[in-house]
């Protein structure tokens, strides 16, 4: 089962008591993540001096809980538009618009990507359950609409194809591979996956030309 946004929540529950105690429930479990950890649904409401019994109203299952403080740490990544024809520039400006909001948020993220590879060593050992399933694909929807110009000069799975490469070079994995494998900075890791992600849409739209 995948875990839809906390942001699609009924709009009485953000406003009010229950409001302010979601929102207490977010920043415990944000400022958790950020020192690294990947806290339970239980371990957050200890924190942040909540019952449990409240605190599952809220976020049924731990997914449910680092999904939506993942949402919170991507914020305007999430309303990332652009109005350009030219496939190019929009990939480039949606790397260069998400990738500091990613570094400030690097520790939520790799706290997330922590619980999704938990969750896969417990499904490859048979071991999961019932426990819901951390849902990550928000790169999916952000890299097609940014590669919206190619969708009809691209057969569907060279468009596909396309967003897959682009994948690999958005998102906290490029700071683990840039910044703690290679030891890069904040400006070369930025130099690096905007280069990779110009010459990958340029290797696509050369291949549009010649079909």
């Amino acid at each position: 089962m995948d875990v839809s946004r906390q942001s699609d929540a009924p709009e009485e529950t953000k406003r009010g008591p229950r409001a302010r105690t979601r929102r207490l429930m977010l920043e415990t479990a944000s400022r958790l993540m950020q020192a690294g950890s990947t806290p339970s649904v239980s371990e957050a409401a200890e924190a942040a001096g909540v019952s449990r019994a409240t605190a599952y109203r809220y976020f049924p299952s731990q997914a449910a809980l680092v999904q939506a403080v993942v949402d919170v740490g991507l914020g305007p990544i999430l309303d990332w538009r652009s109005d350009s024809a030219d496939a190019t520039a929009r990939v480039d400006d949606l790397i260069a618009t998400s990738l500091p909001r990613i570094e400030a948020y690097e520790a939520t993220f790799k706290a997330a990507l922590k619980l999704s590879l938990e969750q896969w060593a417990k499904r490859q050992a048979g071991t999961l359950g019932e426990e819901p399933q951390f849902a990550r694909g928000h790169r999916v929807d952000l890299l097609k609409s940014a590669l919206d110009p190619l969708r009809d000069k691209l057969p569907p799975e060279k468009f596909d194809r396309l967003a897959q490469a682009l994948s690999l070079i958005f998102g906290v994995e490029v700071l683990i591979v840039l910044k703690d494998i290679w030891g890069l900075g904040s400006e070369d890791t930025m130099e690096v996956a905007r280069w990779a992600a110009s010459a990958l849409v340029t290797a696509g739209m050369d291949e549009s030309l010649h079909m």
